[in-house]
């Protein structure tokens, strides 16, 4: 059997993901990037074939996406996350039209054509007030852990407004509700509606159609997706579990097995 692996070397995470000829996931795995990109993609790697039972050399072709992409020598070839998190997106939602993908780092909005490739996108990536890192300063500040932040917004009654226009402004909002005697649970439920503000800009600008689909570390928060829902007045895809984090990874696998049918026919148009 044929096995393709997809490594998305993230800001904050890296993740692998392992998948046989029928888009199965056979392995998985996910550690923290750091700055030793290279090794910690082989962890990776290493991590998700260990899951599968498999060895290095049953992978016969491995893509890397992310913005550490060309930092893995042994890589086949590498696509834009742009690309890989088109292609997952479709793999587990066939038909996306507009994805949002909110990371640690960054935040993007992308429009896709008829043929499911990336038709215009837009980015966030200058302020973190605009990506996952504004609600993990947030929970920091208030002294709550990253892992923390999905079951505290969950007992929120009513959001506390948090306007900032940058991160800077929105701590300074957060400790000023913190003093006037506000729960961190609607803190932290502000900051996500006023991070949801920011995304759904985001996907105005290129000109949203549905299906939306969400993808991106912080939509393992279950609030943030419901607050998206509300702003949009539509329903969105959400991939289940931990699979939201796996998504451009997963699209570099599946890229990896239509290189792999492009190889293999020009090579039987040549014999």
């Amino acid at each position: 059997m044929r096995y393709t692996a997809g490594i998305d070397l993230g800001s904050t995470y890296t993740k692998c993901v392992v998948l046989d000829p029928e888009n199965t996931i056979v392995g998985k795995a996910m550690r923290p990037t750091g700055f030793r990109l290279g090794e910690v993609a082989d962890e990776v790697l290493r991590d998700a074939l260990d899951e599968g039972g498999l060895r290095r050399s049953d992978v016969e072709y491995l893509v890397t996406t992310g913005f550490g992409r060309h930092q893995v020598p042994e890589a086949d070839t590498h696509v834009t996350d742009l690309t890989a998190a088109a292609r997952g997106a479709t793999l587990f939602f066939p038909k996306t039209a507009t994805i949002l993908d909110v990371g640690g780092q960054t935040m993007k909005a992308t429009r896709l054509g008829d043929d499911s490739k990336v038709k215009s996108f837009r980015l966030n990536d200058k302020c973190a007030a605009g990506t996952g890192a504004f609600l993990e300063k947030t929970a920091r500040y208030m002294g709550f852990e990253t892992e923390e932040i999905g079951p505290l917004v969950q007992t929120s009654k009513t959001p506390v407004p948090i306007s900032g226009v940058c991160a800077v402004f929105a701590e300074s909002e957060v400790i000023n509700q913190l003093s006037q005697g506000a729960a961190p649970a609607d803190i932290m439920h502000g900051a996500v509606v006023s991070l949801v503000g920011r995304s759904v800009q985001l996907m105005r600008r290129v000109n949203m159609e549905p299906e939306f689909t969400l993808i991106g570390g912080i939509l393992r928060f279950e609030r943030m997706a419901e607050v998206i829902r509300r702003e949009l007045d539509a329903d969105v895809n959400v991939p289940e579990g931990d699979l939201v984090q796996f998504t451009s990874a997963m699209g570099a696998a599946w890229l990896g097995h239509r290189r792999l049918e492009k190889l293999d026919a020009g090579a039987a148009a040549s014999a």
